[in-house]
């Protein structure tokens, strides 16, 4: 399926549910740069367009693994100065920290599979809300056409 048909009809609306999303992203475990590379990874798609009652937005999150060591990267540089994550229940332990991670002596393994698990249902509780955006505008019938058309 094309996006670009679709998604080029709909840039108001994702303008739009980003900045009301933004809130639910501060209120998350990741910040808002890592939001923004998490995006970059994820392609919104919309299943069986043809059918808008039946159709869906979905987060199709299959690149989104290539994007966790850049997460990496971004935490351990905020860590290393001073700051954390916002929403980050992590503490500290700045260059150190970040040394061990770079060399892959933190200790974790597990953590990346729950920081994935996370940004996949964010992502996808983000394609709900932008779904929700373009029902309440009247757009949805108008997306979903524009899909169909794409994936012919």
């Amino acid at each position: 399926m094309s996006n670009s048909d679709w998604t080029d009809r709909i840039v108001g609306a994702r303008m739009k549910v980003d900045q009301e999303f933004s809130e639910r992203v501060q209120a998350s475990e990741f910040s808002s740069q890592e939001w923004g590379m998490i995006m970059t990874a994820v392609e919104l798609e919309i299943e069986n367009p043809e059918d808008p009652e039946n159709a869906r937005v979905v987060a199709n999150t299959d690149n989104v693994p290539q994007v966790m060591p850049a997460l990496d990267d971004v935490r351990s540089q905020m860590g290393a100065m001073g700051g954390a994550p916002s929403g980050s229940s992590e503490s500290g332990g700045g260059i150190v920290s970040a040394l061990k991670g770079l060399f892959g002596m933190d200790g974790g393994g597990g953590g990346d599979q729950e920081r994935l698990d996370a940004a996949e249902a964010l992502a996808d509780e983000y394609a709900e809300r932008l779904q929700s955006h373009l029902e309440s505008k009247h757009q949805w019938e108008t997306a979903c056409s524009a899909a169909a058309r794409g994936a012919e």
